[in-house]
Parts: structure tokens; sequence; C-alpha cells
């Protein structure tokens, strides 16, 4: 399943010194209520965080919840989105949501979020962390980037990340691990030019010792 290739007491720093230098480990995606949090996730699929936020500003005002995008329906939700890769698919993704969840609370398990359209085990278990304060990782390309990069796991696939770091992460950085994760993913360590002299966690970092 792969393995971590730092100590305890590293990982216990790398998140000590995450926490203590990113001001507000929190989603970036921009979001009203439950419902609007997961048309966000799912418009964030193959997309941008910056590139969703611009949409939704326009489509948050005339649609947040499951009726109001019912009511709007799939035709006039594609002119909002269609600068999304996959508009087509999501928009038919988020009005089958909608009629799914229209007389119901949102799902609270990843067993019954993951039957919903468009919401696959990496958004699922960001509405569990962000709406129901579960301690869930989900792994998006920062996230195993980033774990495989610094030395916190050895893996090839997104679950394999998931179930180690759920293992070797202090209990208490577990809420926050995947935001600490990805705005460090996001900011410094990215994908093609990581600035590695501006890392507070380069003296633990793996990436340039192996």
């Amino acid at each position: 399943m792969g393995k971590t290739l730092l100590k305890k007491r590293e990982i216990l720093e790398v998140f000590e010194i995450l926490h203590s230098s990113i001001f507000k480990p929190q989603i970036e995606l921009n979001y009203y209520n439950p419902f609007s949090l997961l048309v966000a996730v799912i418009l964030s699929a193959q997309s941008t965080d910056i590139m969703v936020n611009k949409v939704t500003d326009k489509l948050f005002s005339v649609a947040k919840t499951p009726k109001e995008f019912i009511e709007l329906g799939v035709e006039n939700l594609k002119q909002y989105i269609k600068s999304i890769n996959y508009f087509n698919v999501k928009a038919k993704h988020i009005i089958e949501c909608a009629v799914l969840l229209l007389n119901r609370d949102m799902p609270d398990t990843l067993e019954e979020l993951i039957k919903l359209p468009g919401i696959g085990r990496k958004s699922a278990n960001v509405i569990l962390n962000v709406i129901f304060h579960k301690n869930t990782i989900a792994v998006d390309t920062h996230v195993f980037r980033v774990s495989n990069r610094v030395g916190l796991c050895n893996t090839q696939k997104p679950l394999q990340t998931e179930l180690i770091l759920e293992k070797v992460i202090p209990k208490h950085f577990l809420k926050v691990a995947h935001h600490l994760l990805v705005l460090h993913g996001r900011y410094i360590c990215k994908a093609k030019k990581p600035l590695c002299a501006e890392c507070k966690i380069n003296k633990l970092c793996k990436f340039l010792k192996i």
C-alpha cells in the first residue's frame, strides 16, 4: 500500500509548521450551503478553484438550492458554466443531484455521497470534511503530489495515499490536513516549479534527497 519515508516526529513537525504558516487552512471554493458546495465541487473537477469561483459568482446569484437549480434547468445552467471543462456532463449531473436531494438533507456518509451523479471519493471526502467536519483526507492532485514529494507516503494511487495519510497524520491535524496540503501544493510545492527555497518544510522534505 506504500509507506511513509518520514519518522513520526518529522510528520508531526511537518504539520506543525504548515499549520503555523498557512493563515486559513480552508477550502477556497465559494459556497453558501451544502448543496452549493456540492455544485462547486462537481464543477471543480479538471478545473481550477479560481475559474469555478468566477462562474459560481454569477450562478449562485440565481440558484443555490436544489429547487432553484431544478427551476433553472440543464440548458440554462449550461449558459452559466460553459467556460468550465466538461460543462455539458457537469450540468446534467448537477440537475440530477438537485432532483435526488430536493426533499432530503445532504448525505453524511461516503457510501451515500458517492452514489450521487458526479461525486467520486475525493469529492465526497471534501463534502464530509467541510460540511460535516469529519476527519477525511480528500486526495486531489496537490495532496497526492505534495504527500509523495515530502515523503509522507510513497504511493501510486490516490486511495493508497488517502489510507496511509489517515494512518500517519497526527489525529489533531486530520481535520485540516487536506487543506494544508492543498494550499501548500497550490502556492509553494507547485507541480512544475516548486518553490523549494521558500518552503517552510524544506529541511524535512525528501524531494531533493531521494
